[in-house]
């Protein structure tokens, strides 16, 4: 039998072995040699390229290195962390395009100090710069609106930059003329002048062109007219401009026409400034309007019908200026409007009907002007979603409006100084949501059922009722309230009602109360101690009362006033309308924020009596501090020097008696100040601020002297002799203390030359070197201040000046200069010679003893 043939191949022989194994040696012997010096040089060369792409271009790093250098960072902020040794592409607030060139320098809220330097107009690729919410100060350099050739977006707001703004630089190489810039904003800086010309062109073209949305320069001292048909006239009949804000400035004169062609316009600001004249009635056709803001000018004229076709409107704010004439019939016509304030003008008529079809209201302001009618007719039930009410100071009558109870939504209600009558209805608990209610200065009655009602209002931070329910009785009975009422209140204002009785025993539970008028009322009998328990009690006025007793001590035991560290942990709510103090105390000023009502008990005008308690120099807090026309005795304590915070002290119209502290002339914040009509006697005392104070503040006290009331002391005469006898003892004091430093300077002298002529000249001596250096600083500029101190320190702790006083001199107020004398006197015998002063520096120093202005400080 034939085997068959095999197919697989016959095995290897050892010599095509060794030729296959050279083959793959010499194969991957190439390839390893074709990566070394092919493929591996490739590849370090792609990664240099992409090492040489990413790094920064040297023109903006060098720019950007010369910008930091005049800026620098304060705590809490920490530095930049921008170095020449690092990539500026990867430096914190930058950003590079695909050239690496910085397009981005955005460093806002970062505490930035210093001055915008001009290399920043060298990044000329830079798009966006923001730089807002720092304190950078100084100008911007002449050359820097150049940026706005290729910037998008610039913003430095909010920071401390001043001066008139440089002009704008064209860049006669960019292709286009029209301009880039999308956003400008200068707002809250110190710019002031005339917006230049050049740079109002310039934007003008950039709104034609269809880039400029956005200018805004509020909050700065810009003069001149408002550049309104500027940027909304050009060639193209059309403007990309959305948003202009010129308010908080110094703009003058009308507001020009021309708005009109400001079609895409949205948001106009031009509030707080000078405007005059009426509004121009073009405005009303840019339709797409959202917000016209243009309070406290001098705006004249009517609110024009034509307004209600804006119907795009949110906000209008027109409040402070001089408009006439009734509130637009169709204003209802506007239904986005959430926002409407139209408060402190002259405003006639009635609330127009359609007002309540304004359904997305959230805040009405209409107080101070002359509107009219029947209040209660007008039906708020459809105000859903109003928070703020005021129509405040105008002539409504009629009862508290029913139909305004159904506006869930209240926190706040002014309905003060009109001519509103009736009680308070319980229908009011319905308003949950109402913290502040103001009803003064109306015709209502029945003070025991309101204060009954309200109590049930749980948010309720501030009540007042001041000027209603007049020669009532106010409620005393502690089980008046609900055990949790009033336990948010913080003001209550019962003031001018001419209420009989005496102070409510309830008021001992309102634990968060911090302002308290009673005042212009008929209250007798004492002041309750538990007054001075109110933890957070600051501001109370009980003037104009029939009050007796004596100032209670425990009233000076107030935490709030007290410590200023008590002081600041009281709760100071943002009021959501403000409060009008308009007793006799604080002049009809008006105030958001408790935090802003000045610290003060007023007790004028009653029948208190007894001595002040020399306690009361522990209300620190104080501001106020009035006690006028009451029956108090006895000295003024001295003790109310340590009220540094005082700035009005009225202490007359009493029998006070005894001289006046000259400690008071310590309270340097004082602005006020009256001790007439009482039975004070002495010297006034001078200096601080009794110099700025009139004679009123002292007539009707026969035994005052002083030259305020141009009435001479008795002991005049003696002072003057003594003081002449005093001027003579000081220039022989001078004279003995010169001819001493005269004498002590050449027994140094002879001694220097010497011990100079027995040394041996040391050619490498540095410590001779910076010897003679302090010599020569010393001779210069004057004796080391703290050597100085410390010798004349010494002395005045030990006592010893008395020693050298001349008895004649003391205690006739020239301890400040013999002080002053006795420090020379210090520097000359100094135990180190070198630190003496000159014959010339003391004849100079001694010279200006009294006059405040010695220089002594040679450091």
């Amino acid at each position: 039998m034939r085997s068959t043939p095999s197919t697989s191949p016959p095995p290897p022989s050892s010599s095509s072995s060794v030729y296959s194994s050279t083959c793959r040696y010499k194969f991957n012997y190439m390839v390893s040699k074709l990566m070394v010096s092919v493929i591996i040089p490739l590849l370090f060369l792609s990664l240099l390229v992409v090492q040489v792409s990413s790094s920064c271009n040297q023109i903006d790093q060098d720019s950007l290195l010369a910008f930091s250098g005049n800026i620098s960072t304060s705590s809490p902020y920490p530095p930049l962390n921008w170095s020449a040794s690092s990539d500026c592409c990867y430096w914190e607030g930058i950003t590079c395009d695909g050239d690496s060139r910085v397009t981005h320098l955005l460093l806002p809220y970062r505490g930035l100090t210093g001055f915008i330097s001009p290399s920043i107009t060298s990044l000329a690729a830079l798009s966006h710069l923001n730089l807002s919410h720092n304190r950078l100060s100084g100008n911007l350099q002449n050359k820097f609106f150049s940026l706005l050739n290729h910037l998008l977006v610039l913003d430095l707001s909010y920071n401390h930059l001043s001066g008139e703004l440089p002009p704008f630089v064209a860049d006669n190489s960019s292709s286009t003329g029209t301009g880039v810039i999308q956003e400008l904003d200068l707002s809250s800086n110190s710019f002031n002048g005339t917006l230049p010309s050049s740079l109002l062109q310039h934007l003008a073209a950039a709104a034609g062109g269809g880039s400029l949305v956005s200018f805004n320069v509020s909050n700065n001292s810009f003069t001149g007219q408002i550049p309104t048909s500027l940027f909304c006239i050009n060639d193209h009949n059309s403007s990309s401009i959305r948003f202009l804000d010129y308010s908080s400035n110094n703009f003058d004169g009308p507001i020009q026409p021309g708005l009109g062609a400001c079609s895409k316009l949205e948001r106009f600001r031009a509030g707080f400034n000078f405007l005059s004249g009426p509004i121009p009635s073009d405005i009303f056709n840019v339709v797409s309007l959202t917000e016209i803001s243009l309070p406290l000018n001098k705006l004249t004229g009517t609110i024009g019908d034509g307004i209600v076709s804006l119907t795009n409107l949110t906000v209008l704010e027109l409040y402070s200026n001089h408009f006439t004439g009734p509130i637009p019939q169709d204003i209802g016509k506007l239904s986005k409007l959430e926002r409407l304030l139209l408060h402190v003008n002259n405003l006639t008529g009635t609330l127009p009907p359609s007002l309540m079809n304004c359904v997305n209201l959230v805040v009405l302001n209409l107080r101070v002007n002359v509107l009219e009618g029947n209040l209660s007719s007008f039906n708020f039930s459809g105000l859903q979603r109003l928070a703020t009410l005021d129509l405040g100071n105008n002539k409504f009558t009629g009862v508290l409006p029913p139909t305004l109870y159904a506006c869930k939504s209240l926190a706040a209600v002014r309905l003060a100084s009109n001519q509103l009558e009736g009680q308070i209805s319980p229908e009011i608990l319905g308003l949950k949501s109402l913290s502040f209610l103001s009803i003064s200065t109306n015709n209502l009655r029945n003070v025991t059922g309101a204060l009954r009602i309200l109590t049930g209002l749980k948010k309720l931070s501030t009540l007042m009722l001041s000027k209603n329910f007049f020669n009532e009785r106010i409620p005393n009975d502690k089980n008046i309230l609900d055990p949790d009422g009033f336990q948010n209140l913080q003001v209550l204002g019962l003031g001018g009602c001419n209420f009989t009785g005496i102070i409510p025993g309830w008021l001992a539970n309102l634990k968060k109360l911090e302002a308290l008028d009673l005042s212009f009322n008929q209250i007798s009998g004492s002041i309750p101690p538990w007054l001075g328990t109110l933890p957070q009690l600051f501001y109370m006025d009980l003037s104009v009362n029939l009050l007796t007793g004596i100032f209670p001590t425990k009233l000076t035991g107030l935490p709030a006033l007290t410590s200023q560290q008590a002081n600041d942990k009281v709760e100071r709510a943002y009021l959501e309308l403000p409060v009008f103090a308009a007793a006799n105390n604080v002049s009809l000023l008006q105030y958001n924020q408790l935090s802003n009502l000045p610290p003060a008990i007023y007790l004028g005008t009653n029948r208190l009596s007894g001595s002040i308690p020399i306690e009361i120099g522990q209300l620190k807090v104080l501001h106020t501090l009035d006690l006028k026309k009451n029956n108090f005795s006895g000295n003024i304590p001295v003790q109310i020097s340590n009220l540094t915070n005082l700035e009005k002290l009225d202490l007359s119209g009493n029998q006070l008696s005894g001289e006046i502290p000259d400690s008071l002339r310590r309270l340097h914040f004082l602005s006020y100040f009256s001790v007439a009509y009482n039975n004070l006697q002495g010297q006034i005392p001078t200096g601080g601020q009794f110099d700025t104070f009139s004679s009123s503040s002292f007539e009707g006290n026969p035994q005052l002297c002083g030259s305020v009331i141009q009435r001479s002391c008795p002991s005049q005469q003696s002072t003057d002799s003594t003081a002449a006898s005093s001027s003579s003892n000081r220039k022989v004091l001078i004279g003995l203390i010169t001819a001493f430093c005269f004498g002590f300077a050449a027994l140094v002298t002879v001694l220097a030359l010497w011990i100079l002529s027995k040394r041996r000249i040391n050619p490498g001596g540095v410590s001779d070197k910076i010897e003679l250096e302090s010599i020569s600083t010393c001779s210069n500029n004057g004796v080391h201040p703290e050597v100085d101190k410390e010798t004349s320190l010494v002395m005045r702790s030990e006592g010893k000046q008395d020693q050298l006083f001349d008895p004649i001199l003391r205690g006739k107020g020239y301890e400040g200069e013999m002080l002053q004398v006795l420090d020379v006197a210090c520097m000359c015998v100094s135990h180190n010679p070198f630190k003496r002063p000159s014959i010339r520096e003391v004849v100079e120093w001694l010279r200006n003893v009294g006059s405040g202005n010695q220089h002594r400080n040679k450091d």
